[in-house]
């Protein structure tokens, strides 16, 4: 069941789109992330899902409220979430309870039960200035659900945290899921295969890709390997690139990942050159890609983000 429909929605700045005609739906009951690099768009997409920004064309359909203000419907955090850090934890939520319209003794209850839910009830009575950024992050997470929404959109959940305050709620997010329908924006790709069950690939504020994680490596899974050399690998890009199997050359920070049209031609053929010309390589490992790779191919090459879009 779609539970949110996005058609045609653009956001334009200066006369310059940064969001540029989004088409997806959200299913009831999936958890997806808007995997991007930073600039891609994706806190400017959520917070027009939020209605906190209005966009300059499109539409947003909450399919169980056509003809109401979907706001009611939405739990959102903001990357970078203000407190009140004079507030305790469960003043907080209670106050911002009362904000979505639920009475005193409601929204007391609610904190309870959240503040336990998500792993902070023994700080309940802790002012706000004292808690971690794990504990402030889980605390926004229970705000965003305070009014008990269809939909819980977080955007960057897990991208200030140290790595305790990014496990912690990252497998929060896990538990989360299954109980409600859960979007979150990320530039940290492993975190989109930890958490998600589908993916929206948003580039130059453009969707370019879509659908579930298995479903993605799938249509894109393409061989690959890389050498690493005891010397700067950019000498032996030129040669590689020469090769007829060799589709495309990356260069990475330690070595060189190459894209090849048959596995085990592309071996022969480089361990060949290597061979004969005594190349230093310190490793040759060979595999099929990841969702990282995919990732970074589209949005280091042009002519790749162009195919995904065709």
């Amino acid at each position: 069941m779609t539970i949110l429909t996005v058609h045609d929605l653009t956001k334009t700045y200066e006369k310059s789109p940064v969001v540029d005609r989004l088409h997806f739906d959200i299913q009831k009951g999936s958890c997806v992330a808007l995997l991007g690099p930073n600039g891609a768009g994706k806190t400017t997409t959520l917070r027009m899902l939020a209605g906190l920004i209005t966009p300059t064309s499109g539409r947003i359909a909450f399919e169980d409220f056509p003809d109401h203000d979907i706001r009611a419907q939405i739990g959102y955090l903001p990357q970078h979430p203000q407190f009140h850090n004079w507030m305790n934890g469960k003043e907080f939520l209670v106050y911002v309870g009362q904000l979505a319209h639920l009475s005193k003794k409601e929204a007391s209850e609610q904190a309870e039960a959240l503040m336990k839910r998500v792993g902070i009830l023994e700080v309940k009575n802790q002012r706000i200035g004292k808690y971690s950024g794990g504990m402030k992050q889980r605390l926004g997470i229970a705000q965003a659900m305070i009014h008990k929404p269809k939909l819980l959109m977080l955007d960057e959940p897990v991208s200030s945290l140290d790595p305790i305050g990014r496990r912690e709620v990252l497998n929060l997010m896990k538990e989360l899921k299954q109980e409600t329908t859960l979007l979150f924006s990320t530039h940290i790709l492993k975190d989109a295969e930890d958490v998600s069950d589908e993916l929206l690939l948003m580039h130059r504020g453009k969707i370019i890709e879509s659908g579930t994680l298995q479903s993605v490596r799938d249509k894109h899974r393409i061989d690959k390997i890389s050498l690493h050399f005891q010397t700067e690998p950019d000498a032996y890009v030129a040669d590689l690139e020469g090769l007829e199997v060799v589709e495309s050359v990356l260069r990475e920070k330690d070595g060189l990942t190459l894209w090849v049209k048959d596995l085990e031609q592309a071996r022969e053929a480089i361990l060949e050159r290597a061979f004969l010309n005594k190349w230093p390589v310190t490793q040759f490992e060979v595999g099929r890609t990841s969702l990282e790779d995919l990732f970074m191919k589209v949005v280091n090459d042009d002519a790749m983000a162009d195919h995904f879009q065709a």
